[in-house]
């Protein structure tokens, strides 16, 4: 059991009997003698994926969620679900279509990811900060290119759209950032 004291950001606590990520907390000191310290939390319910907000009063217990992060391995798409495995247990895991698509042009057969598990089941997926991926698909190499950002499109081995710099080839490999999906850099 945990009060407010402990909240803060990648905590997972339990609201309404699932499992939500704490996003941010921000605290709010009281207006009036007396008064309790305000907690205002941003949160992702990890079965719904929503993000909702919540306060909580200083000295509030918090339950802490039933969740556990282990590491595991993608192993192939199977249709709109992917199949991970737990590196522990070897146990494999089906994924459904609503948690792959944020994260599906950033796998690759193979790729280690930090599995959450609430109750048994898989509820996050958690991804490396950055993936290499190879680029199969872009226009030429713009001559002349200037010194400034001119960008182009690309398609990587995942299906994945990309801007990158006007200099790279098909065949190069780029690094991509997985919280927003931009480039990096050359790999």
């Amino acid at each position: 059991m945990a009060t407010t004291a402990d909240l803060k950001r990648n905590l997972v606590i339990q609201i309404d009997k699932a499992p939500c990520l704490v996003l941010e907390v921000t605290s709010q000191s009281p207006s009036a003698r007396g008064g309790n310290t305000l907690f205002k939390t941003k949160y992702r319910n990890l079965l719904t994926g929503q993000v909702l907000e919540k306060a909580f009063k200083g000295g509030d217990r918090i339950d802490e969620a039933d969740f556990e992060k282990r590491k595991g391995q993608f192993l192939y798409l199977s249709g709109a679900e992917g199949v991970f495995m737990d590196l522990a247990s070897y146990e494999q895991y089906e994924i459904g279509r609503e948690m792959m698509e944020p994260i599906q042009g950033y796998l690759l057969e193979g790729m280690e990811v930090q599995l959450g598990f609430f109750q048994g089941n898989v509820v996050s997926i958690e991804l490396p900060l950055t993936v290499e991926l190879k680029v199969t698909e872009t226009p030429p190499v713009i001559k002349h290119a200037t010194a400034t950002a001119q960008t182009k499109e690309a398609i990587l081995e995942t299906g994945m759209r990309l801007q990158v710099p006007s200099y790279l080839e098909t065949g190069e490999k780029v690094k991509v950032d997985t919280r927003d999906g931009r480039f990096i850099s050359r790999a």
